[in-house]
């Protein structure tokens, strides 16, 4: 949540794209299937989909199925000159009013009326968003106050319950009970 406005969390736009590339073409609606991912997503499956991981170990589970981003990154980078839209960066959801860098492990996101995802972990900002854009990747991938890196490049999470999910859709948040894990790079 931001500023403790849960009720105004809502989903900007939704992506898919049947085809490995950086940025996803938005469209009216995404069918989200438990286990699986996005119906009609490249990134869909019960292992891992990204290239890069498959080349690595094809057998690894998929914890990437959908890719979240929060919009506000684009107002960020803005002020840098940089014009990012929904989808442009790979993302099947852009939210708003959800602060998702700051979930923990496991956080249940109810999208719509029916879909609900699992927070897995951050997104690893890499050299593709400067293939997009040049210099994004920093705008994406800084260092906090303390040395750490930040990643901006959203969160990325799997199906536990099927559903379609459209623009303009609510989001719910439901934090998991006991210690809360700080996200990292999946």
């Amino acid at each position: 949540m931001i500023n403790g406005a849960q009720d105004q969390a809502r989903v900007v736009s939704v992506s898919r794209d049947g085809t490995h590339r950086f940025s996803k073409p938005v469209v009216d609606e995404i069918v989200l299937v438990e286990g699986w991912g996005i119906e009609g997503d490249a990134h869909a499956g019960t292992t891992v989909q990204h290239r890069s991981r498959v080349a690595r170990d094809p057998s690894q589970p998929n914890l990437r199925q959908v890719h979240l981003l929060h919009a506000e990154v684009f107002d960020e980078v803005a002020q840098d000159g940089f014009d990012v839209a929904p989808g442009a960066m790979g993302e099947n959801v852009t939210t708003r009013g959800v602060d998702l860098l700051g979930l923990p492990e496991g956080t249940l996101l109810r999208l719509g009326d029916d879909a609900v995802v699992r927070v897995t972990g951050l997104r690893n900002p890499c050299q593709q968003i400067n293939d997009f854009e040049p210099g994004l990747l920093r705008a994406v991938l800084g260092r906090a106050d303390d040395g750490t890196v930040e990643r901006k490049g959203g969160v990325m999470s799997v199906v536990v319950a099927g559903g379609t999910v459209r623009g303009g859709d609510r989001i719910d948040v439901e934090l998991p009970t006991g210690t809360h894990v700080p996200l990292a790079p999946v």
